[in-house]
């Protein structure tokens, strides 16, 4: 492990050395150094994650950030966690976040803001790990921390955001000196999230699919949306939408993007050349970083005011930005708008890569910056391990989706056999999110990036297997859990103003449930699930439409069949009286309406997607005698709502 940059507060962790900068990377010497997997870098503290599971701290602890008492400039153990095999480690400025494996999060340190989430009152000091109660009933799977707020994912696809907030940086919709108890970020619901970050005072998530979302401080560009308004609001940067952003790094006031295909883009603040376009201009939309092009970066990570990329294939790590205590590993101190080589161990002093024969045959595996240092993970040119690629997500870090995998595990239980509880409740999380749902079935590889319009990006083929699976589940207690998830919880969460495209692709894949051929449960699961897609406001509806009207004459013709069967069951089971007209239901006005839309979009087409008496209810002769029943409609005064009309108007 090696260790550059700023150590006045011994945030290297290089023990008790004379030299308060340190310009070129220089071997920590820790017996522990060995077992790092991760590093975590405040403004002058840090945490190293151990393979073990424990965590170790040094630098600054006036606020109690390191976790511990002992001395500050050698990384020391944070005791107080030892009875849990942390997985995450995040710092801010002054305060420190760790995850365990079981999804529970521990805060300590400065709380001046709130940034704990511990709701201490007057107390604003936290000196030892504190278990975050009030994420207790979530099992969290990422964690970030801004200068003073904190941000955390859920397995379910929630966002929960706590601290100052004098910037928007919660995404809240509000702009407070601070909010000390983790809210969801609910303008996000539905978004299959698969990463987050925090900068100083700004927060990005990522989408599944490639969505950038910003919030918070905007005053250099950082949040790249081509102004320099702040917003309390997550905005999407749709110039990144089709780039397929895969990850993302901030800094104080500027962020970075790396793309799949490896390339860097930046945005925000520049004066000190932390964005690498070799200028000193700050750029309000993310501007690919050139002198990068032609090499596939793997990592990136941002400190205050630096950056640092690391190239696999040339065994080189690259930095740009300021550089005054030596965090630009070129043993000289001094800024760079330009990536330049970080002269480790790992490469010549003339920045030539070492002969695999060199006494120094050492590869980079990952790095990672903060405030002004940094640290160099490495290991043997022999290890056969590949580098650390951030472009690629561990699976511990995503939410819950519905896969092959679960769904057959589910299909052996038996209609008695036991099921696990781990099981019933990842089934019960993804069947309650939208998130969940929408994350689920995604086309291989990257084809599901930019959805549009014209590309849902959904694998239907895999959904259609994995709900007729569902079908045939022998267990009732499985079935009844997905009935009850879905109709309870699930449909509930539709929104009319849906903050994306990608969470639209619930109403692709939600129909293929084997229940919506069952018209006798219309009123819990049909009419709900109809009304939300008739609500949907212009755009949204827009959407769906194209999306329907694109797929396959089979799949439309289900869904026409579908509805078609629950108004067919409705009005053969009226009751109608010999002199009054029918009081209208609410489920066959939907079921009419829904088929109203279908029949428009069948028509939008070159030729008919399915045959026009497809529409067609043959049996309503044998229910009703239309003709009379109009006169005697005409002649009741008792019926003149517009419902009624309307409903008259489609039979």
């Amino acid at each position: 492990m090696f260790a550059w940059g700023s150590t006045v507060h011994g945030e290297l962790g290089l023990g008790g050395i004379e030299d308060e900068h340190i310009l070129a990377p220089r071997n920590l010497d820790w017996y522990k150094a060995g077992d790092v997997i991760q590093a975590a870098c405040g403004a002058n503290h840090t945490l190293l994650l151990a393979n073990d599971g424990k965590v170790y701290s040094c630098g600054n602890n006036d606020f109690g950030q390191l976790g511990h008492d002992q001395p500050r400039k050698r990384p020391q153990l944070v005791s107080s966690l030892d009875a849990h095999s942390i997985s995450q480690v995040a710092c801010g400025a002054s305060h420190s976040l760790a995850l365990n494996q079981w999804g529970q999060v521990f805060a300590w340190g400065s709380d001046n803001y709130g940034q704990l989430g511990l709701q201490l009152g007057s107390d604003n000091v936290q000196p030892v790990p504190k278990i975050l109660k009030a994420l207790a009933t979530y099992h969290v799977i990422q964690i970030a921390c801004g200068e003073n707020h904190s941000i955390a994912l859920t397995n379910n696809g929630d966002l929960f955001a706590w601290g100052a907030n004098n910037c928007g940086q919660l995404g809240i919709g509000t702009v407070t000196a601070q909010e000390s108890n983790p809210t969801v970020v609910s303008s996000l619901t539905g978004i299959p999230i698969a990463l987050i970050a925090c900068g100083g005072n700004h927060t990005f998530a990522l989408s599944k699919s490639g969505a950038v979302f910003g919030w918070g401080k905007n005053t250099m560009g950082q949040l790249g949306l081509n102004d320099t308004n702040q917003r309390s609001y997550p905005c999407q940067l749709r110039t990144l939408r089709n780039i397929k952003v895969r990850f993302i790094s901030c800094g104080s006031d500027f962020s970075s993007f790396l793309t799949i295909d490896g390339g860097v883009l930046t945005c925000g603040a520049g004066m000190c050349g932390q964005l690498g376009h070799g200028n000193l201009s700050n750029e309000i939309l993310p501007r690919q970083v050139l002198e990068l092009m032609g090499s596939i970066i793997t990592q990136i990570t941002c400190g205050r005011q630096h950056t640092l990329a690391l190239v696999p294939s040339r065994g080189r790590v690259y930095s740009f930005g300021l550089g005054g205590s030596g965090q630009l590993g070129g043993r000289k101190p001094g800024n760079s708008s330009t990536p330049q080589v970080v002269l480790g161990p790992w490469v010549s002093p003339s920045g030539i890569s070492v002969l695999p024969d060199s006494s120094e045959n050492i590869a980079v595996k990952r790095i990672f910056a903060g405030g002004d240092h940094c640290f160099a993970l490495c290991s043997n040119r022999s290890n056969v391990d590949s580098p650390f690629d951030a472009r690629f997500y561990s699976p511990t870090t995503q939410i819950l989706t519905l896969e092959l995998g679960l769904i057959t595990t589910c299909s052996k239980i038996t209609a008695r056999g036991t099921i696990d509880l781990e099981l019933l409740g990842n089934l019960e999380t993804i069947f309650k999110s939208l998130s969940c749902l929408n994350g689920s079935f995604l086309l291989p590889n990257d084809e599901h990036y930019y959805c549009t319009s014209k590309h849902h990006g959904v694998d239907v083929p895999l959904a259609e297997t994995i709900f007729g699976m569902i079908a045939k589940f022998e267990n009732d207690s499985l079935k009844n859990l997905i009935w009850s998830c879905i109709t309870d919880d699930l449909l509930k969460k539709l929104s009319p103003s849906p903050p994306d495209v990608e969470t639209l692709r619930i109403y692709l894949t939600l129909p293929l449930y084997h229940e919506f051929y069952n018209p006798k449960q219309h009123i819990k699961l049909h009419r709900p699930f109809v009304s939300a897609v008739l609500g949907l406001k212009t755009q949204a509806n827009r959407v769906i439409s194209s999306w329907w009207s694109s797929m396959t004459n089979e799949y439309f013709e289900k869904l026409v069949m579908m509805f078609k069967g629950v108004a067919n069951y409705i009005i053969r089971n009226m009751r109608i009286p010999d002199d009054k007209t029918v009081t209208p239901d609410g489920s066959l006005i939907a079921m009419l309406d829904i088929l109203a839309l279908l029949n428009r979009l069948n028509h939008k087409i070159d030729g008919l997607k399915v045959a026009y008496d497809t529409f067609h209810i043959n049996d309503l002769g044998e229910v009703l005698d239309v003709r009379i029943d109009y006169i005697q409609w005409l002649t009741d005064d008792t019926v003149r709502d517009i419902e009624t009309i309307f409903t008259m108007r489609h039979i």
